[in-house]
């Protein structure tokens, strides 16, 4: 087997092979993107509470890694788990949903 046959059969970074099924995806909006490969994406989430049965908005940011610079604050995107990229990166960009619109 030569090296080129065994390097087609190793997953990489852009074809997971299958690695992905266990890895969360969150959509969110990206509320900035000032930094190198990096974009904070916050993501809401709706829920009811499970003793006063109200419902409870709560946004969380993430710091996502953002390879070609591709997302712009406005946008929604979509962000998948990844390996620890830096002290608070823990995601990377999968793709951009929908573009914010152009003023």
């Amino acid at each position: 087997m030569s090296n080129e046959q065994a390097k087609a059969g190793t997953p990489d970074a852009t074809d997971s092979g299958g690695l992905d099924r266990h890895r969360r995806v969150l959509v969110g909006q990206v509320v900035s993107d000032k930094m190198d490969k990096t974009i904070v994406v916050q993501v809401m989430r709706r829920y009811r509470h499970p003793r006063y049965r109200k419902y409870i908005n709560e946004q969380v940011k993430y710091k996502a890694h953002d390879e070609r610079n591709d997302a712009r604050v406005g946008d929604t995107v979509r962000i998948i788990e990844s390996r620890p990229l830096s002290r608070d990166k823990r995601w990377r960009l999968q793709a951009v949903t929908e573009r914010a619109p152009v003023v």
